[in-house]
């Protein structure tokens, strides 16, 4: 899929960095390092990294205690959140908040969409980021279980997507969006955390992790976008044609066609409202700016930070991911200095969704294993 293509933008720009990355790792296989990028050697390396689930619950649809603070979604979220039907996305979503975080790029504060933590936690914090173009939704699931394990939880939406209010647009490009996510992290969770990034948010860890080690302990990432180049040619498109590719990415025929990618044995009726809650945030009167001016500024090119990353890594991959290869998830395993990497079977692109109780145990045993305080592992009621 390349960037400078009328049908790739037609048929959806979320999809750019994923698709491009097994081109890109086919002409960035490196043999001579000794480096296991062959398809025999990734798939005998994850067969036998497997992970089988237990005890969580492996579905959103099994139900589990979540408390919620008010029945009423915040006021400042599309109308068409009352619209969603599933509970656990209608539960986070009550918990939405803005707080008001300060950037050196913007005279005034943005006011930043997270679910914050019920209570502060002995343990690390855990902070989940979220894909491209995405929100703090994608972790309906997951969530309540962390948070049901004791872990200090926050899920944050990162700078230009979710439910921030860019009234007043900043700039949407890789460095402001650092700079926004370091100033919402030293202004409010103060600590060293575990910084969870599914898909392209594990690039946005990767660029994170490395300009700021002080404030990451340890790093999960989840079928991780990290090899490719940017968002290529859609810099150089002309302003109506960016526009015109990213009216359509709001659309509900190639958001549709996404999540059917993404996702592994769902029904059509759960992909129709899972596809809703994902472009929620797009009917914001800001969302196509935001979106532009990300895509324009080259996006994420972080493959030659990966090496530099010193945390230890928890790598998590869906064995049926369609949109990245599995020889990714091997090459990012090799390439990074201190990993160790799980496939979750009968899972696509999004585990977190598709097997929260899968993500929720590794993230959680991971995190036994690597901190002083550990979360208390509980059964799901």
């Amino acid at each position: 899929m390349y960037y400078d293509s009328i049908i790739a933008i037609q048929v959806y720009i979320f999809f750019v960095f994923e698709k491009k990355e097994v081109e890109v790792s086919l002409l960035h296989q490196r043999q001579s390092t000794g480096r296991c990028y062959c398809e025999r050697q990734a798939t005998k390396m994850l067969t036998h990294l497997t992970f089988s689930p237990a005890p969580f619950a492996s579905t959103c649809r099994n139900k589990t205690q979540f408390k919620v603070f008010a029945e009423k979604f915040p006021s400042f979220l599309p109308k068409e959140v009352e619209n969603i039907k599933d509970p656990f996305a209608r539960k986070l979503a009550a918990r939405i908040e803005r707080l008001p975080v300060h950037v050196n790029f913007s005279e005034s504060c943005i006011m930043s969409s997270v679910v914050k933590p019920l209570k502060p936690s002995k343990t690390s914090p855990v902070v989940l980021l979220h894909g491209f173009d995405s929100s703090c939704l994608e972790w309906r699931c997951t969530y309540p279980l962390l948070e049901e394990a004791g872990l200090e939880t926050w899920a944050v939406d990162i700078l230009g997507w979710g439910f921030s209010d860019l009234e007043r647009l900043p700039p949407c490009n890789v460095t402001s969006k650092r700079e926004h996510f370091y100033q919402l992290w030293k202004t409010y969770i103060k600590r060293p955390m575990i910084l969870v990034g599914p898909s392209l948010g594990a690039a946005v860890a990767v660029d994170f992790a490395v300009n700021h080690p002080e404030a990451v302990e340890n790093l999960v990432f989840i079928d991780a976008s990290v090899y490719a180049e940017g968002t290529g040619n859609s810099a150089k498109l002309p302003s109506i044609i960016a526009y015109a590719g990213v009216y359509l990415l709001r659309s509900i025929p190639v958001r549709l066609y996404a999540s059917i990618l993404a996702l592994n044995h769902t029904s059509f009726s759960t992909i129709i409202d899972w596809t809703n809650i994902g472009r929620l945030h797009c009917l914001y009167p800001w969302w196509e700016d935001a979106t532009v001016s990300f895509m324009v500024s080259g996006g994420y090119n972080v493959s030659t930070q990966i090496e530099q990353v010193k945390q230890k890594t928890l790598i998590i991959w869906g064995e049926d991911d369609q949109i990245i290869s599995s020889k990714l998830a091997v090459r990012l395993h090799c390439e990074l200095p201190n990993a160790i990497i799980r496939q979750i079977p009968d899972c696509g692109h999004l585990p977190h969704v598709e097997k929260p109780g899968a993500v929720a145990k590794l993230i959680v045993e991971f995190i036994q294993e690597n901190c002083i305080s550990e979360p208390q592992l509980v059964s799901q009621r």
